[in-house]
Parts: structure tokens; C-alpha cells; sequence
């Protein structure tokens, strides 16, 4: 299967030239293919975040190339870069940074403005995919109403509102219990069956030992270790 996500000799420093510089990936070759569900496991502190974001266009590295369907978006400018990641990506965040005050309704159909699609097609999708994720009678009540189970799944809502062939969650289900960590695995089933292509973070081994899951790449130290 031809990899849809290319990491080559990709390296990445914090504190970059200062005397607290550390390298939190060092070294990384990678290839992820489309429609697969990758989960990147760990100890604290051995770089899964931030290969994640790396990923996902939210940072360039500081050495070594990262490729999306062949093309290299490591040195795009950033307004093409962030025209790529809005098109590609949705992000689950694991704290899922709902914008407090706004309804779920509002929340999930925010990143889709800078696309300005007509306001009605807008809200009627929104609206969908929350009758999806069994969310839709909540989609008026503002999201600190919302219970965790109920945050998660309108930040996976509102990850899929620009249609996007990549999902990225960081720790999906560090804040849920075994019940709504197996409901947010049936929901990576289904996104999986829909073709679109998932990577996890987790050190949850109910992540990891679950059957949806195609591979599992194992850090330590911001390296490849398995």
C-alpha cells in the first residue's frame, strides 16, 4: 500500500540554540498509508506529540522532510501550509479545546469559515455529523454544559466538518472510562470504514490492543524503537 504520509531523517528541536535545546524527535523515518489506523505509543516525554504535530502540519521540523500524498510541505510557505492542514487534517485535541460560550452547534461549524462555504450547506452538515456521533440534541446547549463523552464527540464532529482524509487525536481517551473509550473506538471503526486514514497517541492499552488498530509504532526518546 503506497504511504499517503512520508516522514525521511525528520528531526525536531526545542529551545532551539539555547542552552536547554533538546531534540524531541530525533531521527524519525516513516511511512503511514492511507486508510489505516497508526497508534504512536510511549512513555511520557518520548515524543508522541510532537511526532503528532509534525504529522499533522502544525510544525515544520527542524531537519528532514515530511511528505503528504508525495508532495513535501515541510518548507511551504505557511499560508500554503495552513491551506493544506485545513483541507487534510482534523485534530482531536486531549484537553478537546471547545471554545467555552459558544454552542456545540457553533463550535463544530467554526473551522470550516475560512472556506466560506454558503452558511446553510454549513450548518446542515454540522448538524449531521452531530446526528451521527448521537450529539444533535445537544447541538444548541453551550459546551461547558457538555459531559465528557459529549465534548469528545463534538470535537470529533467538529474535526470532520472540512471532510478530511486524516484524523489526528492526541490521547483520545486519557479523560474517559472503559465505557466511552470503547464508544470512541467504534467511532475510529467507523471513520476507518469511511476510508479516511486515523493516527492515535495513547499509552492506553485498550487503545492498543484494540482490533481496529493496523499498527502500532512504539517511541522512546523521540526514536522508533519498535
Amino acid at each position: 500500500m503506497d504511504a499517503f504520509i512520508e516522514l525521511r531523517g525528520v528531526r525536531k528541536a526545542w529551545n532551539e540554540g539555547l542552552p536547554n535545546q533538546f531534540w524531541a524527535v530525533d531521527g524519525i523515518d516513516l511511512d503511514l498509508a492511507r486508510g489505516c489506523v497508526t497508534l504512536l505509543t510511549g512513555p511520557s516525554g518520548s515524543g508522541k506529540t510532537t511526532l503528532l504535530t509534525l504529522l499533522g502540519a502544525l510544525s515544520r521540523p527542524t531537519e528532514g522532510r515530511v511528505r503528504l500524498a508525495g508532495e513535501d510541505v515541510s518548507s511551504l510557505p505557511e499560508r500554503f501550509l495552513t491551506e493544506r492542514r485545513r483541507h487534510n487534517f482534523g485534530f482531536v485535541f486531549q484537553q478537546f479545546n471547545l471554545i467555552r460560550g459558544l454552542s456545540v452547534l457553533e463550535n463544530v461549524m467554526l473551522p470550516a469559515y475560512p472556506l466560506a462555504p454558503p452558511h446553510g450547506e454549513l450548518r446542515a452538515r454540522a448538524l449531521q455529523l452531530l446526528r451521527e456521533l448521537g450529539l444533535e440534541h445537544r447541538s444548541e446547549a453551550r459546551v461547558e454544559w457538555l459531559s465528557g463523552g459529549e465534548a469528545q464527540r463534538a470535537a470529533i464532529a467538529r474535526a470532520l466538518i472540512n471532510d478530511p482524509p486524516v484524523i489526528i487525536a492526541d490521547e483520545p481517551t486519557a479523560n474517559l472510562d472503559t465505557h466511552l473509550s470503547m464508544a470512541f473506538l467504534a467511532i475510529v471503526e467507523r471513520l476507518k470504514a469511511q476510508g479516511r486514514t486515523v493516527i492515535l497517541s495513547s499509552h492506553d492499552a485498550l487503545v492498543s490492543e484494540a482490533p481496529v488498530v493496523d499498527r502500532i509504532v512504539s517511541l522512546r526518546d523521540g526514536k522508533v524503537v519498535g
